[in-house]
């Protein structure tokens, strides 16, 4: 049976992303960084990879695949995305939100786009 063992994102500067993403998300390098190449991992145990890699093609307007990150409550979604925006990302003019949006999309270091969920949201 097949499993998702890592989520590959490319970024324009391994060590920038990995910085982000390892603030962001609590995550360690699984081994020494590579120029070209991390494997990022839960440092409180199991959990989905982020795999950076260096990619020299333009990000995405409308990306087909991206990372949702669950928050628990509106309250918890806001003070996410301030931390996020704190650590560098930046909010991304998104034209199709809904008019009851339950997700903020965002942009990390490298311009790839993600979300910030409220799972409270009903």
């Amino acid at each position: 049976m097949l499993r998702i063992g890592s989520v590959v994102m490319g970024v324009g500067d391994v060590a920038r992303a990995s910085a982000f993403w390892m603030r962001a998300l609590d995550y360690v390098p699984r081994e020494e960084p590579e120029d070209d190449w991390v494997v990022l991992v839960p440092a409180a145990g199991s959990g989905p990879q982020l795999s950076l890699g260096l990619s020299e093609t333009p990000v995405q307007e409308y990306p087909r695949v991206h990372l949702d990150l669950y928050a628990g409550d509106a309250a918890d979604q806001a003070a996410e995305v301030e931390r996020l925006l704190a650590l560098g990302a930046r909010r991304v003019d998104w034209h199709d939100y809904p008019e009851d949006a339950d997700f903020v999309v965002l942009a990390d270091t490298e311009g790839n786009r993600f979300c910030v969920i409220d799972t409270g949201h009903s």
